[in-house]
């Protein structure tokens, strides 16, 4: 194998995510892996505490992963067989897949063209007598309609969980996602822009909540020299010392990781004006600030979603990584054996038809954009589409 050439083939290439690794991190983990203790022990607990401390929340549980921290949440408030939650099937982490784990049934509700996130009053027509909770994701980083989500589960009585997997430092109206839901889960798995390699969060401000959070997650470790007699088995979903350091040395450069992927945002938006094929990300009058969790654009009416197919092949020839976002929770296989099918939610499948995710971290440079957005759109007309927007 000719060295040189793989060493050029791995430079040219453009990831979808990178994470934003410096010196501190590795000597944070360095730390953990010199000290006695790399599973979950004081990294963990410290971690939790600065994660609740960021989001003014009471209680942080750490977790293996977001879908992992929503099945324990939905278990925390023994929702399970019989029950139902309301979800949305449109969003790049499959966090909802916890419904049906938890043994609940998800019954998903359509979304806003414009934002990607639940629509109130289509949430409020789906609920039954069956319905326990309200799970609304803050779609690749925008904020869902809180104020009005919390008026709806009032109204209903109904739970309100809030997945923010995919949107770590985002604000509506004001205040930071993460502290509008009963329970808020975040995942750190790539491509988050904070990431510890796998993990997730989950915070509350109710006690009970939280020792039942603790209770099906694992022991503490106080708990964990002699054996420990409880009513809950617990699933051992606990958190590693090693990846708590590296999530916590993220979470205090959390800032100097926003602003970075701030300019690589102003990067993309001053290329993707010059293209009239593609609109860059919506953002709602109603929501403070947007962190991007990847940067998706739609495509035009006049594409297909073969033709969008297309658009990301071409990218992939070009060694430039871009994604579908994303295939729609109802289409799934899991989910036609509880009746859904194409032409369930016409919204949820218009948009995900046509949006690709572009590559969005902070190692990209001015001009691998300026490549990005000039492969895609010599890729559109090579499919023979239009520049219609919408």
């Amino acid at each position: 194998m000719d060295i040189g050439v793989e060493e050029e083939a791995d430079t040219s290439f453009i990831p979808l995510s990178d994470p934003d690794i410096t010196l501190a991190e590795l000597a944070a983990v360095e730390e953990v892996l010199r000290s006695s203790r790399v599973s979950s022990g004081p990294k963990v607990e410290e971690f939790e505490a600065a994660f609740a401390t960021y989001l003014g929340r009471k209680y942080a549980v750490a977790v293996p992963s977001g879908t992992i921290g929503l099945l324990i949440a939905l278990k925390a408030y023994e929702i399970g067989p019989g029950h139902e939650v309301i979800a949305s099937p449109y969003s790049f982490r499959e966090t909802a897949h916890a419904v049906s784990l938890a043994g609940a049934r998800p019954v998903f509700s359509d979304i806003d063209y414009w934002a990607g996130t639940l629509v109130p009053e289509k949430v409020e027509a789906r609920i039954t007598e069956k319905t326990r909770a309200i799970v609304a994701c803050n779609v690749n980083g925008h904020p869902a309609p809180w104020s009005a989500l919390r008026a709806v589960a009032k109204k209903h009585s109904l739970l309100l969980l809030e997945d923010s997997t995919e949107a770590i430092g985002s604000k509506y109206q004001g205040a930071l996602v993460g502290t509008f839901g009963d329970v808020a889960v975040f995942d750190f798995s790539q491509p988050s822009l904070l990431t510890c390699g796998e993990g997730g969060m989950v915070v509350t401000d109710d006690v009970d909540v939280a020792v039942a959070l603790r209770r099906h997650c694992s022991h503490r470790l106080e708990e964990r020299s002699s054996v420990v007699v409880s009513a809950t088995p617990p699933y051992q979903a606990a958190m590693s010392d090693m990846a708590a350091a590296l999530g916590l040395t993220q979470l205090q450069r959390l800032d100097e990781i926003l602003e970075r992927r701030r300019l690589i945002e102003h990067y993309y938006y001053k290329h993707v004006q010059s293209f009239e094929g593609i609109k860059d990300p919506y953002v709602a009058p109603e929501v403070t600030e947007v962190n991007w969790f990847l940067y998706l654009v739609h495509l035009g009416t006049r594409f297909s979603k073969s033709s969008r197919d297309a658009i990301v092949e071409d990218l992939h020839v070009e060694q430039v990584q871009a994604a579908a976002y994303c295939n729609p929770l109802h289409l799934q296989r899991h989910y036609f054996d509880l009746g859904y099918r194409r032409g369930s939610f016409l919204v949820a499948e218009k948009v995900a038809d046509r949006a690709v995710a572009l590559p969005f971290h902070t190692h990209l440079s001015e001009d691998q954009i300026a490549f990005i957005v000039a492969t895609m759109k010599d890729a559109s007309i090579n499919v023979g589409a239009g520049a219609a927007i919408y």
